[in-house]
């Protein structure tokens, strides 16, 4: 079942390459498409009235499953797994999570597709921003293993209406007096670079924050 989910935030969004989530470092890392548990995906706020609404199509795509279900396996009357939560960062009333496996079959996938508010195509690698005001195209997909049961939203395509600017990380140190210092302090005497070459730049860390847990 298609579906599309209408003007939400986008939080916390991967969708440039796969990412995984890497157990030693506790942070979702890139990764090749193949790799175990390698994944396009994104997280967003939803309001009371957009959840009361993805929630029915979830429920209706789980009972078409169940009835439509062949073997012998037994499809609990409600599902034990939906793909959203209450909110308690107040975000949003709920916040949704959408994924697209990196792979099936030993086969990679292509990304999610990524257009602006007039529908044109934006560029291979887009870094869709956190905050960001969206469209998302999803699949509903209900499922029951046996073991475990519910329905989740395969991530098709994303329509960004509203980009928000890039956040960069907060720094989380105090001032230490006395302690080293890159502005006109000279260091060993020296009081600029010998060279000529202005100071370097800092470049923005692309590390993406980390997952949310569900």
């Amino acid at each position: 079942m298609q579906h599309i989910i209408n003007g939400v935030k986008a939080l916390y969004p991967r969708l440039n390459t796969t990412y995984r989530f890497d157990q030693e470092e506790f942070r979702s890392v890139k990764c090749d498409p193949k790799e175990e548990g390698a994944a396009y995906e994104m997280s967003f706020n939803l309001t009371g009235e957009q959840c009361k609404e993805l929630n029915a199509i979830c429920m209706q795509s789980y009972k078409n499953a169940a009835a439509l279900e062949t073997s012998k396996r037994k499809w609990p009357e409600q599902p034990l797994s939906l793909p959203y939560k209450r909110d308690d960062a107040k975000q949003g009333d709920w916040i949704g999570k959408a994924k697209l496996k990196g792979a099936y079959s030993g086969e990679a996938t292509n990304p999610p597709r990524q257009v602006d508010a007039s529908r044109k195509k934006l560029p291979d690698g887009f870094e869709l921003t956190s905050g960001s005001t969206v469209n998302i195209a999803v699949t509903v997909v209900p499922y029951n293993t046996g073991t475990i049961n519910g329905v989740s939203l395969r991530l098709r395509a994303v329509q960004v209406l509203e980009l928000a600017d890039k956040q960069e990380s907060e720094d989380p140190f105090t001032e230490v007096e006395g302690g080293f210092s890159s502005g006109a302090t000279p260091i060993n005497g020296v009081e600029q670079d010998p060279f000529g070459l202005p100071p370097a730049t800092p470049t923005p860390s692309n590390d993406l924050e980390d997952d949310i847990p569900f």
